[in-house]
């Protein structure tokens, strides 16, 4: 249920009612710049071609149809996200990097600044690849060499406003603008599938009963594994004077059993990807044998149960890379220590870290097998009714829950600190 008396307070608060209107008002020109189209592009063949192809489908649902209407904004954010991933890789096998991360607000900024520089070349790399692909297929006519130019320094520009924007709505907007950008691009796709979806399904009661079970069972299944963490106690030592007795303060420290959010998801993608670009490129090649090649992986890859298992397979072995990023044992009992905090019954230091890297191991593995179960949904979901045009599934509904509540918890964040003022 909505509490109203939460949504009056929202409204009648003048600063939260101009970040909420600011949040607003950055989502409309986003989708404003995602219906601006580059020239030299045939929209029809182009959105046929997505429908058809369920890997890069998947990324023009992450771009809210962007790509299939070859905008301003058709690389999203992608090209900042994959910078940041490549960053995070980067602090672990870097020492300079890692020291540099330690640095607090300083290190952070500065790796953020080099996370930008990469966007860049990332972004102009993903376009050219992008039309020389679409160009494989003719739906994009053959550009000269200012217009092919033109096509990928706009695309470039598109990405990195894009990328300014979320920052500026992390900033002064609600919650993280990111998340916020790539979730309304999935939410402005869903109509036209719900839509060709359901005039399939409209004789077929059966299905379409089963499809609305299957989606709301997989909004409570996020729901409850996003909410879901292992609270390790944790007490700190408080010095009083005048000779009394030491006490303990006692908190805890939390592991959500979905640490990695979608990065996994997503990284996964993005190398399932690359094998579906290279095989339309070799598919041109003048070389009979590179052809067969080109035209053998596009088929395998095409394969719903050889896609599915791979793509469960990375989604699995990547929530587990990228906890290991985020959580790192050794440096939270380094940093428990200095500041006089231990787990009870674990001894500080390195059997803490032992200790806390098999909890992280058992939460995550549950974590690994929701995500991948999730990321296979819509395979599951196509081959259980036979309909192939919902291409959003699990990753999608995540995404949008995922941001939903970190929504949810922004605004209340936002009221009650409104509240502790007013005492």
């Amino acid at each position: 249920m909505i509490d109203l008396s939460i949504l009056k307070r929202v409204f009648t608060l003048k600063d939260l009612r101009g970040k909420i209107l600011f949040t607003g008002l950055i989502i409309l020109i986003y989708r404003f710049l995602s219906h601006i189209p580059l020239p030299g592009v045939d929209t029809i063949g182009l959105q046929s071609f997505f429908q058809n192809n369920q890997v890069l489908g998947m990324l023009d649902l992450f771009s809210g149809g962007s790509i299939s209407r070859f905008s301003l904004v058709m690389l999203g954010v992608g090209p900042y996200i994959t910078s940041s991933i490549v960053f995070q890789l980067l602090t672990m096998a870097i020492p300079s990097l890692e020291a540099l991360q330690k640095e607090g607000e300083y290190g952070k900024q500065k790796i953020n600044q080099y996370t930008r520089y990469l966007s860049v070349p990332l972004a102009v790399i993903e376009a050219f690849g992008l039309v020389r692909v679409l160009q494989s297929q003719g739906v994009l006519s053959q550009l000269t060499t200012s217009d092919l130019t033109l096509v990928i320094v706009s695309a470039t520009a598109g990405s990195i406003f894009l990328m300014w924007l979320g920052e500026i709505l992390t900033e002064r907007g609600i919650s993280n603008g990111l998340s916020l950008i790539i979730a309304v691009g999935i939410i402005a796709g869903m109509p036209a599938q719900i839509a060709s979806t359901a005039e399939i399904v409209s004789t077929q009661m059966l299905v379409a009963i089963e499809i609305i079970v299957a989606f709301i069972a997989m909004i409570a299944f996020i729901v409850f594994v996003n909410e879901a963490e292992r609270r390790i106690p944790v007490s700190y030592a408080r010095r009083i004077r005048a000779g009394q007795t030491a006490g303990k303060i006692d908190s805890y420290l939390p592991i959500k059993a979905n640490a990695a959010g979608v990065i996994p998801i997503i990284f996964a993608t993005s190398l399932l990807i690359m094998p579906s670009v290279v095989s339309q490129m070799l598919q041109t090649a003048s070389n009979e044998k590179i052809k067969t090649l080109g035209t053998t992986i596009s088929h395998l890859f095409s394969n719903d149960w050889f896609y599915g298992v791979t793509f469960f397979v990375l989604v699995f072995l990547f929530t587990f890379f990228y906890t290991s990023i985020i959580f790192q044992p050794k440096q939270i009992a380094e940093n428990l220590q200095k500041q006089g905090g231990f787990i009870p019954g674990i001894r500080p230091g390195s059997q803490t870290a032992q200790y806390l890297s098999s909890i992280i191991y058992r939460v995550t593995f549950p974590g690994a097998l929701f995500l991948a179960i999730v990321a296979l949904f819509p395979i599951l979901l196509k081959q259980s009714t036979g309909i192939q045009t919902l291409s959003i599934g699990g990753t999608g509904i995540l995404i949008i829950v995922s941001v939903a509540l970190e929504f949810v918890r922004s605004v209340k964040a936002q009221l009650a600190m409104r509240s502790y003022d007013d005492i």
